[in-house]
């Protein structure tokens, strides 16, 4: 993946007239031009009934997704950026907000926001994502835990245990007596990159998140050869060798029959998996939720948010449409419903989840926001772009890809091989 050339950008974006802020623009009809990664399973169905919702109060919906990794949908706004038509939003996220506000001008939406009182209801650290110079230019939409242990119920009675995980070290016991009772892969798993990433970020941020913070999130020369590092990389090990090697580039998805039935036994997966689990016709009573193995005894969070960042066009009926998205998306009967779908969290504090549609792991997952918060352990996901900017991002992932796939690489020459990415990648 190359880096974008925000000097290019720049360029192509330097025609584009300045646009007057959201709620000034003249009465038309909203019409609104959306990308995002969002196309199948749970995220499509709730990126659809969103859709839905824009319709029913009178807007034109046009969404157009671009399945796969990050850096596809990327190339495509890249290029609409460049030919001077970017979508009226697009879903973006993490750094990457801060460095897309850069080559191509983005609404102010503080007056909106204000108006909403959204601000007063965003984690604090969260708001500052979306607010790349002070001002609000995207909008957070969901949270997910990318650390969420899912459990196969009939797995752990397969192996005859009774108590789940909450340490590395009573993770590794249960995936041995899983592998001892008849499961050639106990830990169930997917081939793609983000996949990788996830468990290896799990993997040190379990073990030590002020080492994960100062490595993953501030690149921090020493932290990135410290012995937390090398830690996460035999835990990483460890899982490798309990998954399925021929999985390939498939998505997780593939094995989820098998964790259901019990011929694998556990999932390191970010919350969105209940959707896919409960989409696929699943049920709740199938599978456990619960926290990702962290040895400090206080609750980690590693965090992603998925939002969606507006572009400034000149069209009064794009500018009407961006003004009914953004109320939309800030609504607390919107984010219960998609995350209902998708099986995140809302990023508004003020929801409850107490009544019906949402599940234990929903419940769970958001106290332990609250707790991991008051902990300051609370970090940012490497795998899906919120602890660097795509550029990093693609540069440490290749590392942890490998490893993960060449079994012959030993944990210390991970370690060297990711700090030298690090450095190729500044």
């Amino acid at each position: 993946m190359q880096k974008i050339r925000r000097r290019s950008v720049l360029a192509g974006a330097a025609g584009m007239l300045a646009m007057p802020k959201l709620g000034r623009a003249q009465a038309a009809k909203p019409r609104l031009t959306a990308i995002s990664q969002w196309s199948a399973g749970s995220d499509g169905a709730a990126i659809s009934a969103l859709g839905k919702k824009f319709e029913e109060r009178g807007g034109i919906w046009q969404h157009s997704p671009v399945p796969g990794f990050t850096t596809e949908m990327m190339n495509k706004l890249r290029a609409q950026i460049l030919s001077g038509d970017p979508p009226a939003c697009s879903q973006l996220k993490g750094p990457e907000i801060a460095a897309w506000s850069k080559i191509a001008p983005t609404v102010n939406l503080d007056a909106i926001v204000a108006a909403a009182g959204y601000e007063k209801v965003v984690a604090p650290d969260l708001a500052r994502l979306h607010k790349p110079g002070g001002k609000w230019a995207a909008l957070p939409l969901q949270i997910y835990r990318t650390n969420t242990l899912f459990v196969s119920k009939r797995g752990l009675d397969r192996a005859k245990a009774d108590k789940l995980p909450t340490t590395w070290a009573e993770f590794n016991t249960l995936a041995d007596k899983m592998q001892a009772s008849g499961m050639k892969y106990p830990i169930s798993n997917g081939g793609s990159r983000a996949d990788d990433g996830q468990k290896f970020e799990a993997c040190l941020a379990g073990i030590s998140p002020a080492a994960y913070r100062a490595a993953i999130m501030n690149l921090d020369a020493k932290a990135l050869k410290g012995p937390e590092m090398l830690a996460a990389f035999v835990q990483l090990r460890k899982i490798a060798n309990w998954m399925d090697p021929n999985t390939a580039a498939q998505p997780y998805a593939v094995h989820l029959p098998k964790l259901i039935a019990g011929e694998m036994g556990m999932m390191i997966q970010g919350g969105w998996a209940q959707g896919v689990l409960l989409n696929a016709g699943f049920k709740l009573d199938d599978f456990i939720i619960a926290p990702g193995p962290t040895d400090n005894g206080k609750p980690v969070f590693i965090l992603n948010a998925d939002a969606f960042i507006f572009w400034q066009r000149k069209e009064a009926d794009l500018q009407e449409g961006q003004k009914l998205m953004a109320e939309l998306v800030m609504q607390p009967a919107i984010q219960t419903m998609y995350s209902q779908i998708t099986g995140s969290i809302p990023v508004r504090t003020d929801v409850d989840l107490s009544g019906p549609g949402w599940s234990d792991g929903q419940r769970e997952a958001a106290k332990t926001l609250k707790d991991a918060v008051a902990a300051n352990q609370v970090v940012l996901s490497l795998a899906h772009n919120m602890a660097q900017e795509n550029g990093m991002t693609a540069a440490m992932i290749d590392v942890l890809t490998e490893y993960v796939k060449d079994r012959t690489i030993t944990p210390e020459k991970a370690v060297t091989r990711l700090t030298e990415a690090v450095e190729g990648a500044r």
